[in-house]
Parts: structure tokens; C-alpha cells; sequence
């Protein structure tokens, strides 16, 4: 038995959570196009027979303009010096900037195997690929380089062989029925957040959040309350739409993906709330899940 925790950081919108949600085989993290999607650690489990992966899904690292930035910082590198391989993320389709610079540097800092892998490969030819390898092969002595496409879950396998070679530990985590060290409020939540992302503009989902205010469950259905909440009066406007057009299709697509999630019937009511500057609130922060800032 083999058995260990990978972390995977980069820049925002390096299609993290897309290579998470691929390898374990389902969703445990949202994904979008926007950048900065992810805001709290995740733990994807991956399990055969004689392996468990434990992933840790991180925020981008970025530079932060709030408390909750500034917090979603402190995860990824946390993230960084407790696990037994780091994952370094870059996009093969985007050109090298200070940001993976950035988080190179505070990658270097761990003493920890680092297997670069290049994401987003399909479409490009080897040559290009390998022009890739070129450009990053000489900032760090990664242990290995891995090119791999987690949309189309190309070479992703071959990920899986690599970091294999890097596990120490002798012992299971977690049972194998576990896919996630989540609860199932957290993923309702998340979905919630996801489909506001995929319907509104860029200025929208950063200033929210979304919060699971009351769940009950019965023979047939869960009932479920969802609190979306947003920094100002302008963005509730958004989210509600025109008579209430916006937030009927956000809950019409996040109560489809949550029937099956849940396996039954689900009857969800959702409530765009204003709360002022939540996002520099430390009581807020904590309340709504972000409550380390020691």
C-alpha cells in the first residue's frame, strides 16, 4: 500500500480544479473560465487497489486586494509545506508571466518533490509542447514534466504513474467510498456559486458568496435554502435579474445537477442577500467558512 497528499498550485484559471475533478472521475470542485474559482482547500480522494492519492485542490495564488484574498493565499501555501509532491500548473496556451514566476518562487521554498505539468496540450502539436518543456525546464530542477490535457483527460494517467513513484507513506486516509473531505452543504454551496459564474459577467462572482442557510431531507426529497450573498445593492440587482429571470436560471441548472447529485428530487430556494464589504469582514469570513487568520 502506497499512500500520500499532492497539492497542486499555479496561477488562477490553470485548470486546477478541471485536472482534480478529472483524475478522481467526478466533480469535487467547480470549475469555470474565470479566474480565482476555487476559494478553499479541497480534498479529491484517488484510490486502486494499492494506492491513495490524497489531492489538495488550492486558491490561485494572486495578489490580493481583500481579507478573503489575502486568506486564499495563506491555503495554497500552507498547501505547500505539508504534503509529500506539489503539482506546478501552467497553461501550454499562455505565455510565461510573473505569475507563475510568482508562485514558482513559493514553490522553491518547500522542501518537496515538484513535477511541473504542463496543462492544456490538446491542439497543439509535439513541437509546440516541446518548445513548452523548453521555456520551464530551466527556472527549476523539477523531478519530472509532465504534458497533460485535464479537459480531455489526456496523459493523465501517466500523471498518476509519476506521482506514484514519489509516495511514501503505508497507510489509507481515507475509506474507499470517500471522493471528497467535504460535506455534502459545502457542494451544494459550490454548485450554487458555479452556476452564477457561468451566467454572469467577470465583476460578479468574485464579490460573492454562497452559503447552504437550511437543509431537510425526507423519504422523497431534500428541501434546500441557499443564500447568495453580494457586497452591494447593484450586483443583487444582477443576479436577480429582470422579474426575478437571472436567479430562477441559476436554480433551475443548480437544482438539476444537484438531483444528481443527491439522487432525489430536490425543491431549492435561493435568496440574494447585500452584506457590505463582506469580503474585508473578518466576522463574515469566519461565519461563511474562511476563519483562519492567525
Amino acid at each position: 500500500m502506497r499512500s500520500g497528499f499532492v497539492t497542486l498550485v499555479g496561477r488562477p484559471n490553470v485548470g486546477k480544479s478541471t485536472l482534480l475533478n478529472s483524475i478522481i472521475g467526478t466533480k469535487v470542485a467547480i470549475t469555470s473560465n474565470k479566474p480565482q474559482t476555487t476559494r478553499n482547500v479541497i480534498q479529491g480522494i484517488y484510490n486502486e487497489d494499492d494506492t491513495q492519492i490524497i489531492f489538495v485542490d488550492t486558491p490561485g495564488i494572486h495578489k490580493p486586494n481583500h481579507k478573503l484574498g489575502t486568506y486564499l493565499n495563506k491555503q495554497a501555501y500552507t498547501s505547500i509545506n505539508d504534503v509529500d509532491v506539489i503539482l506546478f500548473l501552467v497553461s501550454a496556451k499562455e505565455e510565461l508571466g510573473s505569475g507563475d514566476k510568482f508562485v514558482l518562487e513559493k514553490i522553491k521554498e518547500a522542501n518537496v518533490p515538484v513535477i511541473l505539468v504542463i496543462n492544456k496540450i490538446d491542439g497543439l502539436s509535439k513541437d509546440e509542447i516541446f518548445n513548452k518543456i523548453n521555456e520551464y525546464k530551466d527556472l527549476y530542477e523539477f523531478n519530472d514534466i509532465v504534458p497533460v490535457s485535464a479537459l480531455k483527460k489526456s496523459n493523465t494517467s501517466e500523471l498518476i504513474k509519476v506521482i506514484k513513484t514519489y509516495l511514501t507513506d503505508e497507510i489509507k486516509y481515507y475509506d474507499d467510498s470517500f471522493i471528497t473531505n467535504k460535506p455534502i452543504t459545502f457542494t451544494i454551496s459550490e454548485i450554487v456559486r458555479e452556476k452564477v459564474f457561468n451566467l454572469t459577467n467577470d465583476e460578479v462572482p468574485h464579490s460573492l458568496t454562497c452559503i447552504v442557510e437550511n437543509m431537510e431531507k425526507n423519504n422523497n426529497a431534500y428541501h434546500i435554502n441557499v443564500a447568495i450573498i453580494v457586497d452591494r445593492d447593484s450586483l443583487k440587482k444582477i443576479i436577480i435579474g429582470k422579474q426575478g429571470s437571472m436567479v430562477k436560471e441559476i436554480g433551475i441548472r443548480a437544482r438539476k445537477e444537484l438531483e444528481e447529485v443527491l439522487g432525489k428530487k430536490v425543491y431549492l430556494e435561493i435568496f440574494v442577500k447585500v452584506i457590505k464589504k463582506w469580503r474585508d469582514k473578518e466576522k463574515y469570513l469566519q461565519e461563511f467558512g474562511f476563519n483562519d487568520f492567525e
